[in-house]
């Protein structure tokens, strides 16, 4: 960061050495000191400053209980964020050392993964709060297929069009038959529990949850569907023969119900919650790859923002299409 860095509590702070942390897709993030004390990130537009509001709320209360979060530093007027005078709105988080996984391979990580969702769950369960910060739309399935729809009927002429037509009808297709509910009990939820943003220790253990600008209420099935979709595929988003592996997710969902038992209704719904993730995010790729607009582009994979977009469609429908088929063995491990 330079010239308009916020100041903050700790005198020295801006002297400390400063290192742009690679990884994120969303907000700009820093390092502060060498070992690292801190972390400054500038907030991405898509969020408003209210959500620090909410971010302050919940980790005020999971450490209340005992578990380790990051925690908003105030800056020296008190404070929870900066603006710098141009737009940005920036924030200081506490640093909690450990180590960041992009990829789920180990049956014992996903063990520790599915233990710490459960025990920050526990811990907010509780939790009253009205959130400022409100993602309506972010986990509405049907919305994110009327996008799709809209997609194909502005971009025809798109150079793309010949291949994600087809891989969109699969997936709309798809949809209509999917027979979850979706009207499930709203809890306090994270709302992006992909791998990379649960911290674990050198030992494997799982320490906190990161970015915590998604959180929100969502349906349990919901939240744990995003979480699972992301886990249980050890080939990660880009590549289009991703499978569900079940060691992966009766490693992660057993813990979670070790730590946090659940009932049988409950229980019931974590199936087809996986899939409907599974398609929710197959769909965006897929609206995405003809409008070109998603965030998250990587030219070392993709030459083109809709090619790489296209290329994670197809990943997450050959996701909804293996753990479709072998919803038999996930009931059977969620004791259904």
């Amino acid at each position: 960061m330079t010239g308009t860095a916020p100041t903050w509590p700790w005198t020295t702070l801006r002297a400390l050495p400063q290192r742009p942390l690679d990884g994120g897709l969303i907000n700009e993030t820093h390092l502060i000191g060498d070992p690292p004390q801190a972390v400054i990130q500038r907030l991405n537009t898509i969020f408003s400053a209210e959500v620090h509001h909410d971010i302050e709320a919940v980790t005020a209360h999971v450490a209340a209980k005992g578990l380790t979060t990051p925690r908003l530093i105030r800056t020296d007027a008190g404070a929870l964020w900066h603006e710098d005078g141009e737009g940005g709105v920036w924030r200081a988080l506490t640093y909690v050392e450990g180590v960041t996984v992009h990829k789920l391979r180990d049956p014992a990580l996903a063990a520790a993964a599915g233990a710490l969702v459960a025990r920050w769950h526990d811990a907010t369960a509780d939790l009253q709060h009205s959130f400022r910060s409100r993602r309506p739309l972010a986990h509405w399935t049907p919305h994110h297929m009327q996008v799709l729809e809209q997609a194909l009927r502005d971009h025809p002429d798109h150079r793309l069009y010949a291949e994600v037509e087809p891989l969109a009808q699969s997936i709309l297709s798809a949809w209509a038959a999917w027979s979850g509910s979706l009207d499930s009990p709203a809890r306090v939820s994270h709302g992006d529990l992909k791998i990379s943003n649960l911290r674990f220790s050198a030992a494997g253990e799982g320490l906190c949850l990161l970015d915590l600008d998604t959180m929100g209420e969502l349906p349990l099935e919901v939240e744990l569907g995003d979480a699972w979709r992301s886990w249980c595929n050890p080939a990660a988003e880009d590549v289009t023969d991703a499978t569900f592996d079940l060691s992966l997710f009766e490693a992660s969902a057993s813990a979670y119900l070790q730590a946090r038992p659940l009932s049988a209704e409950e229980r019931e719904r974590l199936p087809l919650g996986i899939t409907r993730i599974c398609l929710e995010l197959s769909a965006r790729f897929c609206a995405d790859a003809l409008n070109e607009r998603y965030f998250g582009w990587n030219p070392a994979v993709a030459p083109t923002r809709g090619d790489h977009n296209l290329l994670r469609a197809r990943g997450q429908h050959a996701l909804a299409a293996s753990a479709t088929a072998q919803r038999g063995a996930i009931s059977r491990i969620l004791g259904l």
